[in-house]
């Protein structure tokens, strides 16, 4: 249904713009499958940057399935310090409830004109892409790289111009698993930034 697009992005380099990719989520904590991920789209998905964009805390969902604000930013922030290319984006924090992405994409173009924003979704959110809100708008402004999730096959194939799969390592592991182990008292360091697991030590529940 996308293939009759126009689409107005140009994503080339020789433009000058900064090729930026937007990897959004609640980041519930942030964890080195989200790290890893991000650090192989810099290395090997065309891009300058990636910009971590945390999503705010649904008020109709249950408390206990988001951390706080202010952790999860700060724990994004430790973990992406050391490496140049990545950076904190809050700016749905600052913009009218519910966040949609396409108003968020519409807020960072006035604000950075000079950055091709790319759209980084999972496979699985790629097949309900059709439900979001005006995702024609999306498509029609920017690129879209598609990364494999575990049970959602997708035919490179299929996809519209525009929206590229990146052959990214599959890591399944998610921030709710790391949440119930740290209930539970389960010592899981290793799946996170060592920065971010130090800011966790003695944090109350």
């Amino acid at each position: 249904r996308y293939r009759s697009f126009k689409t107005s992005f140009m994503g080339n380099p020789s433009h000058g713009l900064i090729r930026t990719g937007l990897f959004g989520g609640s980041f519930s904590p942030i964890h080195i499958g989200h790290l890893a991920l991000a650090n192989y789209l810099c290395e090997y998905a065309d891009l300058d940057e990636l910009w971590f964009l945390v999503s705010p805390r649904n008020p109709l969902k249950a408390a206990s399935a988001l951390w706080d604000d202010d952790l999860r930013l700060e724990l994004v922030r430790r973990s992406i310090a050391g490496y140049s290319r990545f950076r904190l984006c809050d700016i749905e924090f600052q913009l009218p409830r519910p966040s949609y992405t396409v108003h968020t994409l519409e807020a960072l173009r006035a604000a950075h004109p000079d950055h091709l924003f790319t759209l980084v979704v999972g496979a699985d959110n790629w097949a309900s892409f059709s439900r979001w809100y005006r995702p024609e708008d999306i498509l029609a402004h920017h690129p879209l790289l598609v990364y494999p999730r575990p049970g959602s096959p997708i035919d490179a194939t299929d996809l519209p111009p525009g929206v590229r799969l990146v052959n990214a390592p599959l890591m399944d592991i998610s921030s709710t698993f790391i949440r119930q182990a740290l209930t539970a008292g389960h010592d899981v360091r290793y799946f996170l930034h060592p920065e971010a697991w130090q800011a966790l030590q003695g944090y109350p529940e």
